[in-house]
């Protein structure tokens, strides 16, 4: 399961990210975000960062053009894109595409289908925000020939991981405010012991396989 802490504005958190063995971090370029970063801002922590670390840009309903220009800015190594974009639009991306999905109790799965594509994720829904919120919605629906497949989001934290890797078993995992002392803050014990608790799960089920 691969683990990507979001919401990076600051070096010293995304260096704590990198020592802990995050696979990927992530820069929020929707302006009206609490957790937003300048581009430039972005380019200078990822120029320190190791290329074995993942940058991932998030948008919402942004241009082609801006997506492609600000990725180039920033060093990124992926896309996220956490509005109501296409198939189609991924397609002129030139880079890696993360397509984030707001999970509701009226949420189709099937959608799904037509982003194999592209790496998915799902995320709690919020009427007012589009990621970021801690919310989170019920696991149980995913249906189980998407639960290898996506990443989750929404709610995830150090208290409910060991379950998520027991019962959902997702691709990866995508963290922001559980981990935060404010928004785009991050709390550098609660990333430590976050991984730590998945390092635990890892032994622990090396040791019973």
């Amino acid at each position: 399961m691969r683990i990507k802490i979001c919401g990076i504005t600051r070096l010293e958190d995304a260096l704590v990210c990198e020592k802990q063995g995050v696979d990927a971090i992530g820069f929020i370029f929707y302006n009206k975000s609490k957790r937003y970063i300048k581009p430039d801002d972005a380019g200078k922590i990822s120029e320190k960062l190791s290329p074995f670390i993942n940058k991932v840009g998030v948008f919402v309903n942004e241009t082609l053009e801006n997506i492609n220009l600000i990725s180039k800015t920033a060093g990124l190594n992926a896309v996220q894109l956490q509005g109501n974009e296409s198939i189609e639009f991924l397609n002129h991306i030139n880079l890696p595409v993360i397509k984030g999905f707001r999970v509701n109790d009226d949420f189709d799965f099937g959608i799904l289908n037509a982003f194999s594509s592209c790496g998915i994720l799902l995320d709690g829904h919020s009427l007012h925000e589009y990621g970021g919120t801690g919310l989170s919605f019920n696991w149980e629906k995913i249906p189980k020939e998407f639960r290898n497949r996506i990443i989750l989001a929404g709610g995830v934290s150090s208290e409910n991981i060991e379950s998520i890797m027991n019962e959902i078993n997702p691709a990866g995992v995508d963290v922001s405010s559980s981990l935060e002392i404010s928004p785009g803050i991050k709390n550098h014990e609660e990333i430590i012991k976050f991984i730590n608790k998945i390092n635990e799960y890892r032994i622990k089920n090396a040791d019973t396989a």
